[in-house]
C-alpha cells in the first residue's frame, strides 16, 4: 500500500507524537516544537502521512550525514506500512541536501534523543529491516527529584571562603558562559547554553571556571563541565544540584541526565541510576 507523503502540520505532528511515543508522551508535543527551532545553520524537514510524522535534518558541520531526528505513528495507524513510507520519504529530503548517509542518531544541539530507544522495539525492528546497521549504544541516567538532597550550602560558603560564587546566568551572562563553553568544548554545548531553561556557572576574578545547563532539551539535563584548572574543587556537583534544584521547582519529579559519560560522578553526586538505553543507527544512501 502507497501513502501519499506531504508537509506536517505542526499541530498535526504533536498530536501524532503524543499518542504515539508512549514512553514520553508528557513532552511529545514540546520535542516537536524543539524539533522545529534548531539552530540557524541547520535544515530540516517535517513531513507526514495521514496517522504519522517524520522530522529529519541536516547539520552544516557534517555536511554529508543525515538525521531522522522524530518518527511516530498512531497506534490507530500503524501496522500499514507508514513508518517505512516516512523514513524513505525522509532519506530522499537528506539525499537531495546532499547527505550520503542517513542516521538514527541524535545531531547535537537540538535533538529528541541520542538514537532509538530499546524500548521502542518496533521503531528499532524496522530500521534494521530497511538496511541501517546499529554502530554505537548511549544511555540515559536518571535522577529522582522529589526527595532527593540536592542542599548546596555548606559546598557554596566553602567554594566563596576560596573565592569562587556561584551564580544563576541572567542576561548578558549567558553569553559570557556560552564564550567559555565554546573555547573549552564546541560550539554545539555553547548553543545549549544559550537556549537553556537553566543555565548556573561558577567565576573566580570575573572567569568563569564552570557551568550545568538544563532544559536545553527539554525537560533533561545538561550539558555541563569544568575548565581543565578547577576540577578537583567540587564545582560540579554544586553547579548539577543547583540545576536539578530548578527542575524540582519546574514541578518535575525527576529528571534525565541526557547522553552520559562518566557514571560514577552522576551516581554518587545525587544517586543517578543508569536507565534509558539507546541504539544508534546508520545507512549510506549513496
Amino acid at each position: 500500500m502507497s501513502h501519499a507523503v506531504r508537509a506536517a502540520d505542526p499541530v498535526e505532528a504533536a498530536l501524532v507524537a503524543e499518542a504515539a511515543l508512549t514512553l514520553d508522551a508528557g513532552e511529545a508535543a514540546a520535542l516537536v516544537g524543539h524539533l522545529s527551532r534548531p539552530p540557524a545553520d541547520r535544515r530540516w524537514t517535517a513531513l507526514a502521512t495521514d496517522g504519522g510524522v517524520v522530522m529529519a535534518s541536516m547539520s552544516a558541520q557534517d555536511p554529508e550525514v543525515g538525521h531522522v531526528d522524530l518518527l511516530a505513528v498512531h497506534p490507530s495507524a500503524q501496522g500499514a506500512g507508514r513508518g517505512r513510507a516516512l523514513v524513505r520519504a525522509a532519506e530522499e529530503w537528506l539525499a537531495g541536501q546532499g547527505a550520503r548517509q542517513a542516521r538514527f542518531a541524535g545531531n547535537p544541539p537540538c535533538y529528541a534523543w541520542p538514537g532509538i530507544d530499546v524500548r521502542y522495539t518496533a521503531a528499532a525492528c524496522l530500521a534494521e529491516s530497511l538496511g541501517y546497521e546499529r554502530y554505537h549504544v548511549a544511555w540515559n541516567m536518571t535522577a529522582d527529584l522529589v526527595d532527593a538532597d540536592l542542599s548546596v550550602e555548606e559546598d557554596v560558603a566553602r567554594l566563596e571562603r576560596s573565592g569562587v560564587a556561584v551564580r544563576a546566568a541572567a542576561g548578558g551572562d549567558r553569553e559570557r558562559v556560552a564564550a567559555f563553553v565554546e573555547e573549552h568544548w564546541n560550539d554545539r554545548w555553547a548553543w545549549e547554553a544559550v537556549n537553556a531553561a537553566g543555565l548556573h556557572y561558577a567565576e573566580r576574578d570575573g572567569r568563569i571556571l564552570g557551568f550545568a545547563a538544563w532544559g536545553s532539551r527539554p525537560a533533561w539535563f545538561g550539558p555541563m563541565g569544568t575548565a581543565p584548572d578547577a576540577r578537583g574543587l567540587g564545582l560540579g556537583r554544586v553547579l548539577l544540584r543547583r540545576c536539578l534544584a530548578d527542575q524540582r521547582a519546574a514541578g518535575q519529579a525527576g529528571a534525565q541526565i541526557g547522553w552520559v559519560g562518566p557514571l560514577r560522578f552522576y551516581s554518587r553526586a545525587v544517586g543517578a541510576r543508569a536507565e534509558r538505553v539507546f541504539w544508534l543507527y546508520r545507512r549510506d544512501l549513496a
